[in-house]
């Protein structure tokens, strides 16, 4: 993967590569992906991301389960599926939850348990060596309340495999988090940038790949990650654009005022319809059906 990233897919700023896509690393051990957000350099978890994670933790924890923490969230069990470095694991294990991180990579893993140490959350945080493929082999099946798999189906062989995973691990009344590198973004960023044949590629191809040298084996537009939810067992409750304006974002955008005005911009625009097919990662919620 020419965007390098911990193994498999991080958590918690969203880093732009070239495409537009937001960054990551494989799931399945391939190290090439884009789609989860991790902080390096100094970025952080989308807001719009974050809310919709937690929003899922609420959810999956209904109304019955006691013991809410500071965000009135009850903690539940979570499960990051190629969660690298482990960003917005170690955010989720700072409200209260249980996190298990499971990344192919052991550097990764190493930098995740001196993260967990730093930031006091070692007790509730647990990376374990592995990736989509064995994934039943580290967790047990109907165990985990919200799975996270952010930046996996574009780097798996059998994205429908690693969905009948993600599902075989999750209870009835778990959530699904999936976070995939958008189509339409690429092929912006790409016209942008003066690849005209790439974006045209991108445009045709039936996976959404510029060529042979592109790192992910596939992009999604959001009727294609619906469709692939559905067709493994999934119910979508929502869809957000994440990375909306990544492509057309003006430098002057790094003055504080300015960072702040399109953060709550990229906020308001996550829910947007219209906005969806140009946002650099398509985040949807689902559920078992």
């Amino acid at each position: 993967m020419p965007e390098t990233a911990a193994a498999g897919v991080t958590a918690a700023g969203a880093t732009a590569p070239e495409d537009g896509g937001p960054r990551s690393s494989s799931a399945s051990g391939t190290d090439a992906g884009p789609a989860r957000t991790e902080p390096r350099g100094g970025s952080r978890t989308p807001p719009a991301l974050l809310d919709g994670v937690v929003a899922l933790a609420a959810a999956a924890a209904g109304p019955a389960r006691a013991g809410a923490r500071g965000d009135g969230v009850p903690p539940v069990r979570v499960l990051d599926l190629g969660g690298g470095t482990g960003g917005l694991a170690v955010e989720l294990a700072s409200r209260g939850h249980d996190v298990v991180v499971v990344d192919p990579s052991p550097d990764a893993l190493a930098a995740l348990a001196r993260r967990a140490d730093e930031v006091g959350v070692a007790q509730r945080l647990t990376g374990v060596q592995g990736d989509a493929e064995d994934l039943s082999a580290h967790v047990a099946d109907a165990s985990v309340d919200v799975l996270l798999a952010h930046g996996v189906l574009e780097v798996v062989e059998d994205p429908r495999a690693a969905l009948a995973a993600c599902r075989r691990a999750l209870r009835p009344t778990g959530r699904l988090s999936v976070l995939v590198a958008g189509r339409g973004a690429a092929v912006l960023a790409r016209v942008g940038s003066g690849h005209l044949r790439q974006a045209r590629a991108l445009q045709q191809d039936p996976d959404g790949r510029w060529g042979p040298g592109d790192p992910l084996l596939r992009r999604f537009d959001v009727e294609g990650a619906r469709s692939l939810l559905a067709a493994t067992g999934f119910g979508v409750l929502r869809t957000q654009g994440v990375g909306v304006f990544r492509a057309v974002t003006p430098r002057s955008a790094a003055d504080p005022a300015a960072a702040q005005a399109l953060e709550e911009l990229e906020r308001a625009a996550s829910a947007d319809p219209a906005l969806l097919g140009v946002a650099a990662a398509i985040h949807l919620h689902a559920a078992p059906v």
